[in-house]
């Protein structure tokens, strides 16, 4: 808890505390007014209806003594209203009364009385009760301030070390990007498409249980990572202007498998530094993510007909995830320009992914598309590469 929080709490409790008296006979209201006045800040009401205004008004009460045989409104109705509006429903109430049954008090306490007084009243019991019950409501009070604390402290935590997490991903994506002839937005585009898809198939009945909860989230974030594989491949292949020979191909489908090997041991190794089984159980659940960045690294290039790399998948043997970077990756492709081609426009690039439904692609995903092609024309225009030209001819 900071400083200023702890001087809060203190400056609150050296103030008077508020005591609402209620009672609708004047001798009582004068009797307890007197008693009480020395210690606390006293307010009295003569009724049901004056003591939920007065209950209501700036400070709030720490505490209400409040008589139950009353007429038009009792102590108990008063309760209830207290208790149903979120402002006063905390405030702690003792009930003083001339009503000696077991009945009686047992009534009010299970409407949320904290303490049963009975008259005529003794003074010494009644100051010892208050003081007990404006003890534990500071008690209550200070807990529940240093709990608001700690939870505001641990969502900051948690945001920062997301935020970190965030741009470790996307530290490590560019890294693989420098490499290559693409740019770091290449990268944002790709993960901008990835979660369209996401978005638009989160209800579909066959992606619906693959995107449920954190997993769509998950996926998003490790997008940035389907390449992170190209670490690995040489630079006269990943940097050649020109189409690849048969054999450079082979040497560059290599990187789907060298980054999710990459993925894999990184776990792999975290999890070994571990001290305890404890702390290995609650990596592996915050490697949930790399899990689905080991996916998308391997499967992004595998086909729906089967005859993708590197293992040949096909259908629903590909993940889910890997089956939305796959489309993804290729209209990045196709609308972007390359050493060996130009920029394709919105209409050529539409017409080769839908080509490729029920071949290359997930039949579904193509559709997703198509419901949000106009969406992915925009990414692509947003976020376009710099024009190498117009660079060159500053």
């Amino acid at each position: 808890m900071t400083l200023a929080t702890n001087r809060d709490v203190r400056a609150a409790s050296a103030q008077k505390q508020t005591i609402l008296i209620v009672d609708d006979t004047p001798q009582n209201l004068t009797i307890l007014g007197e008693l009480l006045q020395p210690h606390y800040r006293v307010r009295a009401a003569n009724s049901g209806e004056r003591a939920l205004r007065a209950a209501s008004l700036q400070p709030r009460p720490d505490l209400i003594l409040l008589d139950v045989m009353m007429p038009e409104m009792d102590g108990y109705a008063v309760m209830q209203h207290l208790h149903a509006d979120a402002s006063t429903s905390n405030i702690p109430v003792i009930f003083v009364t001339a009503m000696h049954d077991a009945e009686s008090e047992e009534h009010g306490l299970e409407l949320g009385a904290v303490d049963y007084i009975t008259k005529p009243i003794n003074p010494a019991i009644v100051l010892a009760r208050v003081r007990t019950h404006l003890e534990l409501k500071h008690a209550r009070d200070r807990l529940a301030v240093e709990n608001e604390w700690l939870e505001s402290e641990v969502a900051r935590r948690m945001s920062e070390n997301l935020l970190i997490q965030d741009l470790s991903v996307r530290a490590l994506a560019c890294l693989s990007e420098a490499r290559d002839n693409e740019t770091g937005l290449h990268i944002v585009r790709t993960q901008t498409y990835v979660e369209l898809l996401a978005r638009h198939l989160e209800n579909h009945d066959r992606f619906r249980d693959a995107l449920a909860g954190e997993h769509l989230g998950r996926i998003v974030k490790a997008a940035p990572l389907h390449d992170v594989g190209k670490v690995g491949v040489p630079d006269s292949i990943l940097l050649k202007p020109g189409r690849l020979t048969p054999e450079e191909f082979e040497i560059m489908k290599s990187h789907a498998m060298i980054g999710a090997d990459a993925i894999n041991k990184a776990m792999a190794q975290a999890i070994a530094a571990c001290t305890d089984a404890e702390a290995a159980e609650r990596a592996v659940k915050a490697f949930d993510f790399l899990e689905v960045a080991k996916e998308i690294a391997a499967g992004h290039h595998e086909k729906w007909d089967g005859s993708g790399y590197p293992v040949g998948l096909a259908g629903d043997a590909i993940p889910v995830s890997a089956r939305l970077m796959a489309l993804a990756d290729v209209f990045d492709a196709l609308m972007t320009r390359r050493v060996y081609k130009p920029a394709f426009d919105i209409d050529e690039t539409t017409r080769i992914i839908n080509e490729g439904r029920g071949k290359h692609f997930d039949p579904d995903v193509v559709d997703a598309f198509q419901a949000c092609r106009e969406q992915f024309a925009d990414i692509a225009l947003r976020f376009a590469d710099p024009d190498p030209e117009a660079h060159e001819a500053m």
